[in-house]
């Protein structure tokens, strides 16, 4: 019966946002990992693939014409353009697998989190991953050696932005170690599917009766 409960709830739509640099996509791919019960909203966008990216996978890659015409018909539950392109989280996929059970991870910024919040409030935890001070945020950008110095001076530049809206999360986290950080996020899940609205009308009712025996 316990594991049944557990399997019945309604999933939850865990926002993780940071700057870049601050170890958003670690622990994005850490809990992916190692929860069966966790799984990454795969976004449309209006970008071309990149090498290697396989459409249903990383991306759903459509035209803007396509896009557009599901915007209309309300069927993201965030969208943003960025860089000329088009990027959204499909409503239906997404409240399907709530209604599974199962939670939805998403990598978005405070813009596409404020969207979600807005289309779907009691679904919704969000949590903001800290780099430990601005110092080591730029040495992490430095020593990945990916970009160039004024991609890293630009990413700096809108770290101070981003970091500006963390009061609008439900949690913050300060990721200086990372398996720490990464225990805290795994607390913060666990609490949040234990919370009484996820718990479906059946696991209420033998939660009532349980209250009332043990009167």
């Amino acid at each position: 019966m316990p594991h049944e409960v557990v399997r019945r709830r309604r999933g939850l739509m865990l926002v993780l946002s940071s700057p870049s640099g601050a170890g958003k996509t670690t622990l994005t791919r850490l809990l992916t990992r190692d929860d069966p019960d966790v799984e990454l909203s795969v976004s449309w966008t209006t970008r071309p693939p990149r090498t290697g990216e396989i459409d249903g996978v990383h991306y759903v890659f459509r035209s803007k014409e396509q896009f557009r015409a599901q915007r209309a018909a309300d069927g993201f539950l965030e969208w943003a353009e960025v860089h000329d392109n088009l990027y959204g989280s499909p409503r239906e996929p997404i409240l399907d697998a709530l209604d599974k059970g199962r939670d939805v991870l998403f990598d978005i910024d405070w813009q596409g989190a404020q969207q979600l919040t807005n289309s779907a409030q009691a679904d919704v935890v969000k949590v903001f991953i800290l780099p430990p001070s601005m110092i080591e945020l730029r040495r992490r950008l430095d020593e990945r050696a990916a970009d160039e110095r004024a991609v890293i001076k630009k990413r700096m530049s809108n770290a101070y932005s981003e970091i500006s809206r963390w009061d609008g999360y439900d949690y913050v986290l300060v990721n200086e170690d990372l398996d720490a950080c990464y225990s805290q996020l795994k607390s913060i899940v666990a609490a949040e599917r234990l919370r009484r609205q996820r718990q479906r009308s059946e696991e209420r009712r033998v939660g009532k009766e349980c209250l009332r025996l043990c009167r």
